[in-house]
């Protein structure tokens, strides 16, 4: 595969061994893991040590890079895309390296699985950062994800929907909660995550075109989701239904009425699922500038809410629980409960 045209590269020494302890750790010092996940629309990376049954959090980063914007028109990542993503992944590795971090994993998803020049962008980052990025599958991630936020699941029998909104797919999970460790019953990878149903399907300057975009963007989401709703049994009890992505947090937030984005109060959230597709349908009724004004979307999050807002409402169509668990956590959180119990 042809690479595009680069800036000169660099070479970088490698700030943490992927899945392997560094020799450099001291015996009896508190050990620190790393997770980083390289998704279609962010960059985000987690270091934590261990603490009790769970972690506390040493250091974090996050930063909106849209690796995968231009892909579903191009199939692959453009260069401005790709100078924005290595910058943040230089960040990362500089955390790393700082941290002294023993144990660590990153991960790339659905932009690199789907992209022409994925495989050469990952040997560029690793040459210029450092940091070497598994692409996984779309199973795998929708593992970590279940992995990673299982625990905000309400009580109750019968199996539990999870799902997860991404930059360029969603995963939905079935799991039978039962258990200390969900089992997964079975998964679905659609195609539509916020930035490629944005690009292909999204638009509007006009409130009729954005009606018409909207409803573009609700077919293509339930078509994609037909196959998963053919198999999917019929909710036990009560449905149970928990989702992590930005989409659920920024709809979170806005329905909580808060000024700013604050995790304490968005994640473990349990909201009526009735008021987060009003919120839905009321910002797709909305112009990018009036989007944009909202505290807790602003002017990053604004153009891509909308496609999120009509995955979400496929999702409740699909799996009608009257009750949406929220929660801030997920890839990264699961890759880091794998690392501490298992060293891989």
């Amino acid at each position: 595969m042809d690479f595009p045209a680069q800036l000169p590269r660099r070479q970088a020494p490698s700030p943490a061994r992927s899945a392997r302890p560094q020799p450099r750790h001291t015996r009896g010092a508190a050990r620190h893991y790393a997770a980083l996940d390289l998704g279609t629309n962010n960059c985000r990376l987690l270091i934590a040590r261990p603490q009790g049954d769970g972690f506390a959090v040493v250091d974090a980063f996050s930063r909106i890079v849209r690796l995968g914007e231009g892909l579903a028109h191009s199939g692959a990542l453009s260069d401005a895309a790709i100078e924005r993503t290595i910058a943040a992944l230089r960040v990362c590795a500089d955390k790393l390296k700082r941290r002294n971090v023993t144990l660590a994993r990153s991960v790339a998803t659905e932009a690199c699985r789907r992209a022409s020049n994925g495989a050469p962008f990952i040997a560029r980052v690793l040459e210029e950062t450092g940091i070497h990025l598994d692409i996984i599958s779309a199973e795998e991630e929708a593992r970590l994800a279940v992995l990673g936020c299982h625990a905000l699941l309400e009580p109750g029998s019968g199996p539990a929907l999870v799902f997860d909104i991404g930059g360029g797919s969603t995963e939905l999970v079935l799991v039978d909660a039962d258990t200390t460790v969900p089992r997964v019953r079975d998964w679905h990878s659609a195609p539509w995550g916020v930035v490629s149903l944005t690009e292909s399907a999204g638009g509007g300057n006009t409130a009729e075109e954005r009606a018409r975009a909207y409803k573009r963007m609700r077919t293509l989401v339930a078509e994609s989701f037909a196959p998963f709703a053919a198999r999917l049994p019929r909710p036990g009890g009560v449905p149970r239904l928990l989702g992590t992505s930005g989409t659920v947090t920024t709809l979170a937030s806005v329905h909580l009425g808060l000024e700013r984005y604050d995790r304490s109060q968005v994640d473990g959230l349990i909201a009526p699922a009735a008021a987060m597709r009003t919120i839905s349908q009321e910002l797709a009724g909305m112009s990018l500038t009036e989007r944009a004004k909202l505290p807790c979307i602003g002017r990053e999050r604004a153009d891509l809410v909308v496609a999120g807002c009509a995955i979400l409402e496929g999702i409740l169509d699909l799996w009608p629980a009257e009750r949406l668990g929220v929660a801030d956590r997920g890839i990264r959180e699961g890759i880091l409960r794998r690392l501490m119990e298992t060293g891989a």
